[in-house]
């Protein structure tokens, strides 16, 4: 598997990265099943694993711990903080506070004495962005840490993220981390453009779009969206008669057309299509399961020609999103009532 410099840090990754938010209780139950695949992904030359310390409420990152035990040295391994890890009001955010001790919480679970890419799931609006680059800047010099990032951040907060630290004298955020598919390429107006004018990394996540470009749904014989997904908080996800779903199912319907022309199956072309993109280091493959994982290995080397790319531009044109529901993030002028009503 080839690698890419993950922005200006001199760190070397591999074009794919494994994300294990399937890891644990959201996904795969099996703790040795879990760690035989992350060995897989390792011996298949991904050297990038990628966790959080809210999936399943530490249980991934003790299960990469575990995985990692004698190969440590090999791995770039990188995590995350921000989300509640209880309910505690100051157990969560982007605090001093509250970095100085989910970092020690991380390094316990994944049994290390440094992270390679500590990570900020969110943006914090209750929190100075001084404060955080300040309390991540001091985890560097430490050395529990060797670089920092984003995750899923707007580019006017990427910027802003930047200039603090310039002005400050505090370590940058090195790279960033966004969902990125061909049914939701918002990023490629701000965000990409943002990252690789700053010389930064992009750590790719769903690049199935969560399970829509996973060759279950549309195309021949392909399964109805919401047949395959039991659950309140999935549901209304899969649910065909919603206007956004039943654009993201004529979306995949006409790409299984695309992706069967050029011969290769969809999950293939989705992924290697992320891995296109010019400012794209990694793209973070996320697997339940060894045969998930193994089916998006195989289609690691896979590269698209112009002619595939023009096709896919016509169904989702660049710099689109299918819906809203796959940007994941919304600042508080759009969420928070009392920022747009007197």
């Amino acid at each position: 598997m080839e690698r890419r410099t993950l922005g200006r840090t001199g760190i070397s990754v591999s074009e794919y990265g494994l994300g294990t938010m399937m890891l644990g209780a959201w996904g795969n139950t099996d703790h040795d099943d879990a760690v035989r695949m992350v060995h897989t992904a390792l011996d298949a030359g991904i050297n990038l694993v990628d966790t959080a310390d809210m999936y399943s409420d530490g249980e991934s990152e003790r299960i990469v711990g575990r995985a990692l035990k004698g190969r440590r040295d090999d791995v770039v391994l990188a995590t995350k903080f921000h989300n509640p890890m209880g309910p505690d009001l100051n157990h969560r955010g982007n605090s001093r506070r509250w970095i100085m001790r989910a970092v020690e919480d991380s390094l316990r679970r994944l049994e290390t004495d440094w992270i390679d890419l500590y990570q900020v799931h969110r943006p914090d609006p209750e929190t100075d962005i001084d404060e955080t680059l300040s309390a991540l800047s001091d985890l560097v010099r430490s050395g529990k840490v060797r670089a920092v990032g984003t995750s899923t951040f707007p580019a006017e907060e990427i910027v802003e993220a930047r200039w603090t630290a310039a002005e400050r004298g505090h370590v940058p955020p090195r790279s960033e981390q966004p969902p990125y598919s061909i049914l939701a390429r918002g990023i490629e107006r701000d965000v990409l453009p943002t990252a690789a004018r700053y010389g930064m990394g992009v750590l790719t996540w769903s690049p199935l779009s969560g399970g829509w470009l996973s060759g279950r749904y549309g195309g021949p014989g392909g399964a109805d969206p919401s047949s395959a997904h039991r659950g309140a908080l999935l549901a209304p996800m899969f649910d065909p008669s919603v206007p956004a779903n039943a654009a993201k199912l004529a979306a995949v319907e006409r790409l299984h057309g695309v992706a069967a022309d050029a011969g290769l199956t969809l999950p293939h072309m989705a992924t290697a299509f992320v891995r296109e993109h010019p400012a794209v280091t990694s793209v973070l493959i996320g697997p339940r399961t060894h045969e998930q994982l193994e089916d998006l290995l195989a289609g690691a080397d896979v590269r698209l020609g112009g002619d595939v790319l023009d096709r896919i531009d016509e169904i989702v044109p660049p710099g689109t999103d299918v819906s809203r529901d796959m940007v994941f993030y919304e600042p508080p002028s759009v969420t928070d009532r009392r920022l747009r009503r007197r």
